[in-house]
């Protein structure tokens, strides 16, 4: 070869090079201009910022939404689940394997419009076995939702890009358990007030007729007084439960001698305990103390434990645990109240030998107005509020309180405060338990 062919080909391969810089800085005086021009408009620029890897942030930010989220193909075919969604076990093999939820995907791919639905799914009967297992021991934790044998799903579809569909989860059965609950509420008031005020008129009624006989006068102003009772009973367990309810945070917490104050609500229940002869015995950390006060009245001598709580509402709690206990056991039986400490805990537990609580009623018991068996409770004059008013004393106090109960056996409910953190403890029992349980908890 030449060499002006060598210099020809040198000379070309530089134009060439040229050639390529000027574009690139044309390109790059374009694409700034551009830019600016997307940091004027608010649609244009990224929702994530400049020089932001989208993928990383984008899976950051699906993660962290309220609701799940499944990101999938028209055909059903899933690109991408949320850890949230992969709990209800909706994605199977990478699809969508629930029926209910396809049926909308094809609406939407069908005509493009976004679509909500709330559907409702069996659980499991595996996770209902888990969950059986789990509510022995302790048992049930006043406060903590129990689920339910049925789920309930908002779905929202809609189309985000080209062939490509987002399913928005959201798991909507505590609010639906919460409605329940609000009309059970509203349904039994209404039933409670009129019963009694229902009766009361009626009675009046037949008072009036039969003024010329005292003793059908007499036996129906009985039952007027007793309905009457009834009535107020109701009206005056509302009231505490309004008060429980309102003064939510707002309790003063002061030292309480826990020993003292399960006494007194002992002693408001003893007239009861002894027309049934029953028997309450008292143990702190196992060990028998007594019931009555010393002489002159004062408290007997003894081990106590001390805890920061509100005095009148903590015995409130005991009162209704103690009365429940009375109410729904049998004739001569025992109820036990054990107190004890351990890592730093202050427990108290009312025992019964009663009638014991279905396994499936375990986690309402602490609703309002629910009763396990309603004819038995009218029986005993139960209003279906002690323990929800329990429920929001014990958390008043900071506390926590849980069933575990058997058909049969009886219940134990127990109340857990924190213990005082100082030395005024006179006594400590680390590690006891109450000796009068006869069940777990």
């Amino acid at each position: 070869m030449a060499w002006w062919q060598y210099v020809a080909v040198v000379l070309i391969i530089a134009a060439v090079v040229a050639i390529v810089v000027v574009a690139y800085l044309i390109g790059r005086e374009a694409g700034e201009t551009a830019a600016a021009g997307n940091n004027d408009d608010p649609d244009g620029r990224s929702l994530f910022g400049d020089d932001v890897p989208v993928r990383t942030l984008e899976r950051g930010l699906v993660d962290a939404m309220p609701d799940s989220m499944i990101m999938c193909e028209a055909s059903g075919h899933v690109r991408y689940a949320s850890p949230g969604a992969r709990v209800f076990g909706l994605v199977g093999r990478d699809r969508l394997i629930l029926d209910e939820i396809g049926e909308i995907l094809r609406l939407v791919v069908g005509d493009g419009q976004t679509r909500e639905r709330e559907i409702q799914l069996p659980v499991d009967p595996r996770s209902r076995r888990e969950r059986a297992d789990a509510m022995t021991g302790r048992g049930v934790q006043a406060g903590k939702p129990v689920p339910s044998d049925t789920l309930y799903l908002r779905v929202r579809i809609g189309e985000v890009a080209d062939g490509l569909y987002a399913v928005f989860l959201a798991d909507m059965s505590e609010q639906r358990r919460f409605e329940a609950m609000r009309r059970d509420f509203v349904t039994n008031v209404s039933h409670e007030l009129k019963t009694p005020a229902g009766a009361i008129s009626l009675l009046a009624e037949t008072i009036s007729d039969a003024a010329d006989d005292p003793d059908a006068v007499r036996y129906f102003s009985g039952r007027v007084a007793k309905e009457s009772g009834r009535l107020t009973e109701l009206v005056h367990r509302l009231i505490d439960l309004q008060k429980a309810q309102s003064m939510d945070g707002m309790v003063a917490s002061e030292p309480v001698s826990t020993m003292g104050v399960v006494r007194a609500a002992i002693g408001e229940n003893q007239v009861q305990a002894d027309a049934k002869h029953i028997d309450i015995r008292l143990t702190f950390a196992g060990k028998p103390v007594p019931l009555a006060a010393g002489e002159g009245g004062a408290a007997p001598e003894g081990p106590d434990v001390t805890v920061m709580a509100d005095a009148e509402s903590l015995k409130t709690a005991v009162k209704n645990l103690v009365e429940n206990a009375i109410h729904y056991s049998p004739e001569h039986t025992v109820v036990g109240v054990g107190v004890a400490q351990r890592d730093g805990k202050v427990t108290i537990r009312v025992v019964d030998q009663g009638i014991g609580i279905p396994q499936a009623s375990l986690g309402r018991v602490f609703e309002r107005f629910y009763r396990v068996d309603p004819a038995r409770s009218r029986a005993t004059g139960g209003s279906g509020l002690g323990l929800a008013i329990t429920k929001h004393c014990v958390q008043e106090c900071g506390g926590t309180i849980s069933v575990w109960s058997r058909e049969g056996e009886g219940s134990t409910f127990t109340i857990e405060l924190p213990a005082r953190e100082s030395g005024a403890e006179s006594g400590t029992a680390s590690g006891a338990e109450s000796g009068t349980e006869t069940n777990p908890a």
